[in-house]
């Protein structure tokens, strides 16, 4: 979509994206939180992309993202008083979750992860991920530009297979449409959806776009999750994205308990653009993540409401 790109342009015109080193660093809270965020809040949507000379990137990547490192997760979550994290295997890394471990690792008891899977990965693979705190696996179909409703249908029953004898979720990067499509096998799936960045929504299309209505109906049933995260991803209207309000309330009014909060730091730019090869660097957005978690008291002005979102919703799904 044209608005992740948008918003690396405000970016770059506000002076805040690259600067003449190798890599821009990934970004830092510079708005302070202005509610009281409860004990134990959760992120529930962040990535490590640790040395590529440790952790290689996937031939078949699409997009190459800057580093972003276990100590500046942590000082972002020390800015934001978020004490617990979901670290989120990227798709640039194929089904390689070392690089997501090794930050799980860094951070202790209080990270768990989502791993990327295929039919390759042994059930003792899986053993040892969830001894490791991984409860989850991700099927990425943005990303890929996957579209094709049987591709997904497929890939979400054959994932539900796998983790089905475990307990873990289902964890889908994708569009409304394609939700639409897997609708009825997410009502009837032994183990709970959860989907990212509002569904992937588009802001500007209205609560009557397509799909939205299906996501409504998931997250009420109770099958399934939504993140509220990377807002940025569905809006133009950057730094406080307004035009989310209406959908996050929605969501949030469906089914207070099936909502749960993220980032998206460090903020990797996946979309695909003219004259930018797989292998060439991908600035991350610079996205203030404080401003961002600000926006969290408009989405949901009760606090017993915000304390669901942050720190119940996540300490059932992942565990905690």
């Amino acid at each position: 979509m044209l608005n992740r790109r948008s918003v690396l342009l405000a970016s770059l015109a506000a002076g805040v994206a690259m600067t003449n080193k190798a890599h821009a660093r990934a970004a830092q809270p510079a708005t302070p939180i202005d509610f009281d965020v409860p004990a134990q809040a959760c992120d529930c949507h962040t990535h490590i992309h640790g040395d590529v000379e440790k952790f290689p990137f996937f031939a078949g990547r699409v997009y190459t993202p800057e580093p972003a490192s276990p100590e500046e997760m942590a000082a972002l979550h020390k800015a934001l008083r978020v004490e617990r994290v979901v670290i989120v295997t990227p798709s640039v890394y194929g089904t390689d979750n070392s690089s997501t471990l090794f930050g799980m690792k860094a951070r202790g008891a209080t990270a768990r992860g989502v791993a990327v899977i295929d039919d390759k990965t042994t059930e003792a693979q899986l053993d040892a991920m969830q001894a490791d705190g991984f409860r989850g696996s991700r099927i990425n179909l943005a990303t890929g530009g996957v579209s094709d409703p049987n591709v997904g249908r497929a890939r979400f029953t054959a994932a539900v297979e796998r983790m089905k004898a475990r307990g873990w979720h289902v964890q889908l990067y994708t569009t409304l449409p394609m939700i639409s499509a897997i609708k009825e096998l997410v009502l009837a799936s032994p183990v709970p959806a959860v989907f990212d960045h509002f569904g992937g929504l588009e802001a500007s299309l209205g609560l009557e776009q397509p799909g939205f209505s299906d996501l409504i109906a998931l997250v009420k049933s109770g099958k399934a999750y939504v993140k509220i995260s990377g807002a940025y991803r569905s809006s133009n209207l950057a730094p406080d994205y307004q035009d989310m309000v209406p959908y996050a309330r929605a969501l949030i009014a469906a089914n207070p308990d099936r909502i749960v909060w993220g980032t998206d730091w460090p903020h990797p730019d996946s979309s695909r653009v003219e004259g930018r090869k797989p292998t060439d660097i991908a600035p991350l957005y610079q996205i203030d993540d404080g401003r961002l978690l600000n926006q969290l008291p408009v989405w949901a002005p009760d606090a017993e409401v915000r304390k669901k979102i942050l720190v119940d919703n996540p300490a059932r799904l992942y565990g905690f």
